[in-house]
């Protein structure tokens, strides 16, 4: 648990944006505009379920218009609130801007424990919430586009596409409205990985910078890195499992809600999270070490701490004792204001939310681009591109045959080379281009200017002076 001195999650992200525009020359005026947020809805609705009327609370908070449409997240957890959301969707605007996805920062909440429900109560209960922000323009394909987040999935997001569908019957780019829907309805390749992917990416970009991966007191490349991951779920799983089969790196530790898995040798990211799915936690688990107390394994020795659930779980509390000189934020404010402090005055680096967990927003504006042009990304040019690389090898192997076979091509150079990309593959490249250009931003501000001594403030300086740009180039 968080003390009681430590500010709210809705406080950081002001206190992070404050310290910011303190090293900005900004107008007070637009410096506020960007603060607050423009709106936020709250709902409350009735489901019959189980022979009686369930009201349920939801929101809907949109922080920034300075493009639209709107992009954030719809989470089902008890603890969704106000404050909660609107932090969220602060987060969202700086996230975009960041990444340049062209949206406003928006996040959406309903307080629900879903693992209460079974599957047709929850579908009657996303439609309903889907219903009451749909008929108020805050789902729709040009002003407000959700998407997944904690306790939601691409199960929801078809609800929610096909709910506003059947609301507007004649709009050719409802698919458009939610990001995040399985491929069959509209989703797109790679989505599901896209936040975890995003990290592996974002870990990648760092470790192609010795001086950066100086300043966390590492050296060489990802291969051999030990790893601890708080929490398995949708982001957390697949950046471990990239990280270890495509990267080398050993994941030592996993910390899920029952405790954590310990293993100096490595554990088997797929075999404990098959084991989670099917047990709902990690006790019992056969082949690691078994810690009780979770929280704990967080202070374990390790290179990297990937943090990817719950806000708040690095704080003040255990923040002195945490040895990890590398810390990624995969999920939305794991390491709280005041933790912060203490882990920077330490050295230690910090490879902020706002840049680590963009992959799903960045994935999710392929998949609305997608939708607006009606047409997979790939379907009109890969067997051209097949057909000019066949073109190569044809020549390179008549030219191996005029020389009396001297040299030949591989067949595996031969196979990878003349496939062309799908989709998959394009929205793998657009996503790593995109986290690749986004940590240069930041890195510019870190290393160019003096009074920048850590990633998170270069993170708020670019993406608030992309903000501001929109803004005075609509004339406020």
């Amino acid at each position: 648990m968080t003390t009681q001195q430590e500010p709210s999650f809705r406080e950081s992200v002001d206190l992070m944006f404050n310290r910011a525009v303190g090293l900005m020359d900004l107008p007070p005026g637009l410096e506020q505009k960007i603060r607050v947020c423009n709106a936020t809805y709250t709902v409350r609705f009735g489901v019959r379920l189980r022979g009686e009327i369930q009201t349920f609370t939801g929101y809907r908070s949109v922080h920034s218009e300075h493009m639209e449409p709107v992009k954030g997240g719809i989470r089902y957890a008890i603890g969704v609130n106000q404050d909660e959301v609107e932090a969220l969707a602060a987060l969202m605007t700086y996230k975009c801007a960041l990444v340049e996805t062209p949206f406003g920062g928006s996040k959406g909440g309903l307080c629900i424990d879903p693992r209460q429900y079974e599957e047709h109560e929850l579908e009657l209960i996303t439609r309903r919430f889907a219903y009451e922000l749909a008929k108020r323009d805050l789902i729709h394909p040009s002003q407000n586009v959700p998407a997944p987040d904690m306790g939601t999935g691409e199960r929801e997001m078809a609800w929610i596409a096909d709910q506003y569908a059947r609301m507007n019957t004649t709009d050719i780019n409802a698919r458009a409205c939610v990001t995040g829907k399985p491929p069959h309805a509209g989703g797109i390749a790679g989505r599901v990985e896209a936040t975890g992917r995003g990290v592996q990416y974002a870990l990648r970009e760092f470790f192609r910078h010795p001086e950066d991966v100086a300043k966390a007191g590492l050296s060489g490349k990802l291969d051999g890195k030990r790893v601890i991951v708080q929490g398995l779920g949708n982001v957390g799983f697949h950046a471990a499992k990239f990280l270890t089969s495509e990267d080398g790196a050993r994941v030592t530790g996993i910390i899920e809600r029952d405790g954590a898995l310990v293993d100096e040798a490595g554990l088997d990211v797929e075999a404990v999270h098959r084991w989670i799915a099917k047990h709902g936690g990690v006790t019992g688990y056969a082949d690691a070490a078994h810690v009780d107390d979770g929280a704990l394994v967080l202070e374990n020795e390790c290179d990297i701490l990937i943090p990817a659930a719950l806000e708040g779980v690095i704080n003040l509390t255990n923040a002195d004792r945490i040895k990890a000189p590398l810390i990624i934020e995969a999920a939305n404010g794991p390491v709280t204001a005041g933790a912060d402090d203490v882990l920077r005055d330490k050295g230690t680096v910090i490879i902020p939310d706002m840049y680590a967990n963009a992959g799903g927003v960045t994935v999710s504006y392929f998949e609305w681009v997608k939708n607006l042009s009606h047409i997979r990304f790939g379907r009109m040019q890969r067997r051209q591109e097949e057909s000019r690389h066949q073109l190569v090898v044809d020549e390179l192997e008549r030219l191996s045959d005029d020389m009396g076979k001297a040299w030949s091509l591989s067949p595996d150079f031969k196979n990878k080379y003349l496939r062309g990309a799908d989709e998959l593959e394009l929205v793998r490249s657009g996503l790593d281009d995109t986290m690749r250009i986004a940590y240069q931003a930041m890195r510019e501000v870190w290393h160019g200017r003096d009074d920048v001594t850590d990633l998170r403030m270069a993170a708020y300086i670019v993406a608030i002076d992309r903000v501001a740009a929109s803004y005075r180039a609509k004339g406020l």
